[in-house]
């Protein structure tokens, strides 16, 4: 599976079966893939055991995976993620690039308040502030807080992550009615990170209704798939929405070495 996004040529690609697709959305580029496996394998995806790497996927692509294999009526499958030794240049490592528009993710629009005084920005947030900046700015009547990796995947990620999401600190800004700033969710954990949102989400609404919930999953591909079974879990049918600040290019080979492979089993 390649994303036209990376920019690899045609003779950079590796041989054997290779899904390349140059749709533009992530719900016409999931779809395409699933249906080039059944074709391949000449089964429908709902009646085989089912296991996604999604060490490659963009976060878009991740968060409408699990909406897609549940509207295939895929009931159980397991999700693998590679990680990764360190960042290339630590800190310093650039993953996206070009112009970012700020939009909903395919399936993940959910319904609007034109009440927007009392709007809520959760960003779990990554190395990458350019993005952080890019959705908090798009958002900038809402009270925000952000949700950092800890524990990390390395022991130096969590320092390195910060200073690089404090570069957007004057975008996140200060919160008018929420007295926390950021919170803590493991970053190899979907399940607990979910339940972190979940948490917030309680502790915001006891002081009163949010008018727009809104979800930007920036940080950890695993921390990614956890704000998607929040999402499926609670929030179908409610003013609730996960954005995405998309790039239009995003840079290869921004991490060095493999250190280990998670396993999650979704039911």
């Amino acid at each position: 599976m390649i994303h036209s996004e990376y920019g690899y040529a045609e003779h950079e690609r590796p041989s054997g079966n290779c899904y390349v697709s140059n749709f533009g959305s992530e719900a016409e580029y999931v779809a395409g893939l699933i249906s080039h496996v059944e074709t391949t394998i000449g089964k429908s995806i709902d009646t085989l055991s089912v296991c996604v790497d999604i060490t490659g996927f963009m976060r878009p692509h991740l968060v409408f995976l699990p909406f897609y294999l549940k509207t295939k009526r895929v009931k159980k499958y397991d999700v693998l993620y590679s990680e990764p030794k360190y960042y290339a240049k630590k800190e310093q490592t650039v993953f996206s690039e070009g112009t970012i528009v700020v939009r909903q993710i395919e399936g993940f629009e959910g319904l609007n308040s034109t009440d927007q005084t009392n709007d809520f920005l959760i960003v779990g947030s990554g190395y990458d502030h350019r993005l952080i900046k890019a959705v908090a700015e798009n958002k900038d009547k809402a009270d925000k807080v952000q949700i950092f990796g800890l524990p990390s995947l390395r022991a130096d990620m969590y320092q390195e992550n910060v200073m690089r999401a404090g570069r957007a600190s004057d975008a996140i800004g200060a919160n008018k009615s929420f007295d926390r700033e950021s919170f803590f969710a493991p970053a190899n954990d979907p399940f607990i990170t979910a339940e972190v949102v979940s948490e917030i989400v309680k502790l915001r609404k006891k002081l009163g209704p949010i008018s727009n919930l809104y979800l930007s999953p920036l940080a950890t591909k695993p921390q990614a798939l956890g704000f998607a079974l929040f999402y499926l879990s609670e929030c179908i049918g409610t003013t609730t929405s996960i954005l995405f600040p998309v790039s239009s290019k995003y840079a290869r080979e921004t991490s060095v070495g493999l250190q280990r492979v998670w396993q999650y089993t979704v039911e």
